[in-house]
């Protein structure tokens, strides 16, 4: 009984606060709020027209970070746990069964138009929708498409790695530059260029490109361990 009055009580103090809360919005009246300061600062300022990608990059660049590097950990764990030590003799296989001869030729028609758009959709990002992320998993979806098609189509987790790893020293190392600078961390140093053209913003183009890169290669890599640790036994690969 005690329990029930003090979840009531409890539930009441939250609803209480929150109705509180809500009653001070001045519902309906224009304010500035800081989405009108970043709509404002990022083509002015930073020479940006994407203001999500100037928010994602620039004035919040420090948590993009974070965010990737939360990414890049959960694919090393579960890598980790997925791991499957190959035995003498092991074929990497992934499909049980062959793909049709049209899903394999509509494949290698598709593959490199989705890389391409996947490429396109980072480099553009700070002047049009999309990004780093968008882009990356655009590219991972094209090498899912390839690695459920062919039977014995391989990912080379090193060339992976190395692309994670340069990819990721370009973003740090980007930030470091602007402290040498007597910057802060992650501010732009280079020139802004001109609003709308593919050379604007800076050091923001550069990053979604970094991050774009090892996004696809870590969704890739997460891909293909998950695929790779469902793959028959040696006698069903006959």
């Amino acid at each position: 009984m005690i329990k029930k009055v003090l979840v009531i009580a409890l539930i009441a103090v939250i609803g209480f606060s929150l109705m509180n809360v809500m009653l001070q919005i001045p519902f309906g009246e224009k304010r500035e709020t800081v989405g009108d300061y970043y709509l404002q600062k990022s083509p002015q300022e930073l020479k940006v027209a994407n203001s999500v990608t100037a928010i994602v990059v620039s004035f919040r660049g420090f948590d993009t970070l974070g965010e990737v590097t939360v990414l890049f950990l959960a694919a090393m764990s579960l890598a980790s746990i997925m791991y499957r030590r190959k035995r003498k003799g092991d074929i990497e296989i992934r499909a049980k069964k062959p793909s049709s001869r049209i899903l394999q030729v509509g494949a290698q028609i598709i593959f490199p138009m989705v890389v391409v758009l996947g490429a396109y959709v980072f480099i553009h990002g700070h002047l049009t929708p999309g990004g780093g992320f968008q882009g990356g998993a655009i590219i991972a979806t094209a090498s899912l498409l390839m690695l459920i098609t062919y039977r014995k189509f391989k990912v080379n987790h090193n060339t992976i790695t190395w692309i994670e790893s340069i990819a990721g020293i370009v973003f740090v190392g980007i930030g470091m530059t602007g402290l040498l600078k007597g910057l802060t961390f992650l501010q732009n140093f280079l020139e802004l260029g001109e609003l709308n053209s593919l050379l604007s913003g800076g050091i923001i183009g550069i990053i979604y490109v970094a991050v774009g890169f090892k996004v696809a290669a870590e969704l890739t890599g997460v891909i293909d361990t998950v695929l790779l640790n469902n793959r028959p036994d040696n006698n069903d690969n006959n």
